[in-house]
């Protein structure tokens, strides 16, 4: 159990303690108003936490690599943490009302059937890398899933709705990108 190992778990346990903070209500303090704009305290640590989890994302990783740590149980949990968080936070925005779940739904499928893939993929002896469109996913997916954790804040206030175009721009490019997946490593599935 080594320091990216710790990191990757760290991941994993803050998953249901962001769930507490958005599905459970817990704020004993009236929700943040200005104007229109509202927002309660417990979506504000609920984005925080998922903020810190996300930004953990590549540093285990780093530094797996830069001290040579990397280890089997890395490979598995690196992957599953990422899952977990996205799918977690996603389905606690369904059920907040804040995210379609058709988007959802599309998301999710996508992470596992390309988790699938690189399944497929190591029983066969080679690894399937991220790609640019991979990296570009987890970016915009992020950034959606904080603005619809503070309910748009701050393009709320000029009445833009970049929590939707984001979103919307997350179900585009995590589709593209499994797509794209798929196509370069067709020959994994006819191995298989």
């Amino acid at each position: 159990m080594n320091l990216a190992n710790k990191i990757t778990l760290a991941r994993i346990f803050l998953v249901p303690i962001m769930m507490f903070f958005l599905l459970v209500n817990v704020d004993y303090f009236p929700p943040i108003r200005i104007n229109e704009f509202y927002i309660t305290y417990n979506q504000i640590i609920a984005a925080l936490i998922f903020i810190i989890a996300a930004s953990t994302d590549g540093l285990d990783g780093y530094i797996a690599r830069k001290r040579k740590m990397v280890t089997n149980l890395g490979k598995l949990l690196d992957p599953l943490a990422d899952k977990l968080l996205v799918a977690a936070v996603l389905i606690s925005l369904v059920e907040m009302g804040k995210c379609d779940a058709w988007i959802a739904v599309v998301i999710i499928s996508r992470e596992f059937a390309v988790t699938g893939l690189r399944q497929v993929a190591l029983l066969e002896g080679s690894v399937v890398a991220a790609s640019t469109w991979g990296k570009w996913k987890t970016a915009i997916q992020i950034t959606a899933i904080i603005a619809m954790l503070l309910n748009n804040f701050p393009f709320a206030f000029i009445g833009f709705p970049f929590d939707v175009v984001a979103t919307w721009a997350a179900a585009l490019i995590t589709v593209y990108s499994g797509i794209d997946y798929f196509v370069k490593n067709k020959k994994v599935l006819r191995l298989s």
